[in-house]
């Protein structure tokens, strides 16, 4: 009665909720990559207004949002092109549903957002990892010896989520042109907004060029919106056209639709947000060589570090100084973890707060 692959324990735990700390401790989470300027004044408004139709049902469809979504990629794509649901989480879900069956194969790699394997063994599909390297770059040449008749999706990220390392273009278009045209690749760009590498590419021109790719987004971390539970993705219209086929009515809530759209029109607290993680990500990676601590690259609101102690006694030192910090071993990337960027004053205490761990040790 019970499928096996759903009673195995794949169940997604995000991050903690914001600790508590004796009075006069201020509380910093660093530890879910959220935006540190919280969200849009224009987004607040539309929520304010349209609580006061929380009676009636929302919109049928989300062709409203994905025509704001259309206009924000400056109408390169159609409305058509998208796809929306409840977070780049569920989008997952709903490609797995779509693109999978019970005996396929997917290709991830490791370290990666936990996701990516837990929702598609739901399906009945075997996820064959093939790590990254030491430096946490894919091993593209890797992947592509991984794939075989069973092989269905290949998960890609950049910015990946928890290393921070991302896919140069020319990498990414070597790679797509030896994939072969039954295979879709799933690239997971929520980060894209905070990458500055000349050389970094999102999936839109490979969308526009008719490759079998489609490219996750979330209104979670640029945008503020979390708590409010918005994702998409795009991908040529024969992928996205059938990826719509399973999407529900009534799908998005009007709070859903309207904070969205109202995230999308300000594109000044975009920038705003940008700005913040670009000018921080440099301070803090300039604060952690001093203090010696081993970094990796990254073009994420967040860095991946190794601790100068075990991972579990780093993360309760710090949250003792009321710095929230993630573990990531069950990402893939044992005794590391991540820190997400703040403003400038949650940046120093953390700093402030390892460099009194090292001078005790």
């Amino acid at each position: 009665m019970y499928k096996s692959y759903i009673q195995e324990d794949s169940t997604y735990k995000g991050g903690g909720k914001k600790i508590v700390m004796p009075t006069g401790i201020e509380v910093h989470k660093l530890s879910s990559n959220e935006n540190p300027l919280g969200f849009s004044k224009k987004v607040s408004l539309a929520i304010t207004n349209a609580v006061n139709d929380l009676s009636l049902y929302p919109d049928n469809t989300d062709i409203r949002l994905r025509e704001a979504l259309s206009k924000d990629f400056k109408e390169q794509l159609d409305a058509d092109h998208f796809v929306t649901a409840n977070s780049g989480s569920e989008i997952i879900d709903i490609i797995s549903k779509v693109f999978l069956s019970e005996g396929d194969e997917i290709i991830v790699s490791q370290p990666c957002f936990l996701p990516y394997t837990a929702f598609t063994r739901w399906m009945g599909a075997k996820a064959i990892n093939v790590p990254m390297t030491p430096d946490y770059d894919y091993n593209l040449e890797g992947i592509l010896k991984a794939i075989t008749a069973k092989t269905k999706m290949i998960f890609l990220a950049s910015p990946n989520n928890p290393s921070g390392n991302y896919i140069p273009y020319d990498v990414l278009v070597a790679f797509l042109s030896k994939v072969p045209k039954n295979v879709i690749v799933v690239y997971d760009e929520v980060y894209r907004h905070f990458a500055e590498a000349s050389d970094y590419t999102s999936a839109l021109p490979f969308v526009l060029e008719g490759y079998n790719i489609i490219g996750i987004n979330s209104f979670s971390k640029t945008y503020g919106l979390a708590g409010l539970r918005v994702g998409y993705c795009y991908a040529p219209l024969a992928l996205s056209n059938y990826i719509r086929k399973v999407c529900k009515p009534f799908l998005l809530s009007s709070l859903a639709l309207e904070g969205a759209i109202a995230a999308l029109e300000d594109t000044d607290f975009v920038q705003r947000t940008v700005d913040l993680v670009q000018e921080e990500r440099k301070f803090v990676l300039k604060g952690l060589d001093e203090l010696g601590i081993k970094f990796w690259p990254t073009e994420g609101n967040f860095v991946l570090i190794d601790p100068p102690v075990e991972n579990i006694d780093f993360t309760k030192f710090m949250e003792s100084k009321g710095i929230m910090v993630r573990p990531v071993g069950v990402f893939g990337a044992p005794g590391k973890v991540r820190i997400s960027f703040g403003v400038r004053k949650a940046n120093e205490a953390m700093l402030a707060a390892m460099k009194e761990l090292l001078n005790n040790l």
